[in-house]
């Protein structure tokens, strides 16, 4: 049985035990070797045989009336582990920032400080400013990797000038093109909010990679801000679901936002189950991840960036996580170039980003 079976199987009804054969369910050796050669992204990553028989396995009870058992004992695990006080589980990373943004945002005029390059403004709609009215702010850090305390300060508004939008919230990410923001910055940062009255949401749908990289433990980095998305459904290799933490009036707030957005979810526990595996499996049940699975696609990120280098490439970012930018334009290769050539051996390329996920072996890196 997978690492959470036990436990749920005598928790759930008779009449609700799934006779669901896992193997029904697991992919074809040709889609298993599709997603092993796909390094387009850790989207692409498929559940484990133990993440689909803690589907099976679990309950069915309705979670938008909090019923559900698995739902529940997820929300509390993760809390605990983050170091705060609750949890919500949400369909998506977009729907966890969304809904904790929604929810830290009380009465405009207010404005949202981030990273340019952050997915709350790249890739989530335009979402912060149709849900919730704020403008939103984007900063190019300083030093090209992360922001700094003196990039917010610089571009921060704490007067009551009527001129100007005041700023209410920061929201940072953590990774950020897999590249890690310092556990001590993202401490100065959040220090210094709120001394001034300012909240501080992480996008940390891949906090994971920067805990296993050895910046900082998850409750140490999660503790630091007011509310934290996290995914499960990246690099921890889940179907689907994103979870957010918070303190208990936080997500007693955002239980409603989620609600008016369509994310309350009737049984729940399909999703919550394999992210449970997922994080106890992928990730590990140590604070610092280090006896899980994504430490390996760390020392494989290294190693692809090390082929590029010693054969004269540059990279755009220093790999810091699972994350390897080829700079492609100093080595005279374009992007559609690069695909034909991975598609020659097998390999489906997007661009100069290759992200290494679980389901990479080393017979990967030979090719």
């Amino acid at each position: 049985m997978g690492p959470m079976a036990g436990s749920v199987v005598g928790r759930v009804p008779a009449q609700q035990n799934s006779t669901c054969e896992v193997s029904s369910l697991q992919c074809s050796g040709r889609h298993e070797e599709l997603i092993r050669k796909n390094t387009q992204g850790d989207t692409m990553t498929k559940p484990t045989p133990s993440m689909l028989e803690a589907i099976c396995q679990t309950t069915l009870l309705d979670d938008v009336f909090e019923e559900d058992p698995v739902t529940n004992d997820l929300q509390a695990y993760v809390a605990e582990r983050t170091g705060h006080q609750s949890a919500l589980l949400v369909m998506s990373g977009t729907m966890g920032n969304q809904v904790a943004i929604r929810t830290h945002l009380v009465q405009p005029p207010y404005s949202v400080l981030c990273d340019h390059r952050s997915h709350i403004v790249r890739y989530e709609a335009g979402g912060v400013s149709s849900l919730t009215g704020a403008m939103v702010q984007p900063i190019v850090p300083s030093n090209g990797i992360h922001l700094t305390l003196e990039d917010i300060q610089k571009h921060a508004v704490l007067d009551e000038d009527v001129h100007y939008c005041p700023t209410k919230l920061i929201s940072l990410e953590n990774t950020l093109d897999g590249m890690v923001m310092p556990l001590a910055e993202a401490r100065r940062i959040t220090e210094w909010a709120h001394q001034n009255g300012v909240k501080v949401h992480l996008d940390g749908a891949r906090l994971w990679e920067a805990v296993v990289s050895g910046a900082g433990s998850l409750p140490e980095y999660a503790g630091l801000f007011d509310s934290v998305s996290l995914c499960f459904s990246k690099g921890l290799g889940a179907p689907i679901g994103s979870i957010i933490v918070g303190s208990t009036e936080f997500i007693k707030k955002a239980r409603w936002f989620r609600k008016s957005i369509g994310g309350g979810v009737r049984q729940a526990g399909v999703i919550a189950a394999a992210a449970r595996v997922a994080l106890e499996e992928t990730f590990g049940p140590d604070p610092n991840g280090q006896k899980g699975k994504l430490r390996e696609t760390h020392i494989n990120a290294k190693r692809v960036a090390e082929m590029w280098t010693t054969r004269g490439g540059k990279l755009q970012h220093p790999v810091h996580t699972n994350m390897v930018w080829l700079n492609l334009e100093s080595s005279g290769v374009g992007p559609n170039d690069l695909a034909e050539i991975g598609k020659e051996l097998g390999l489906k390329l997007l661009g100069g980003r290759i992200v290494v996920h679980y389901h990479w072996g080393r017979f990967l890196i030979a090719l």
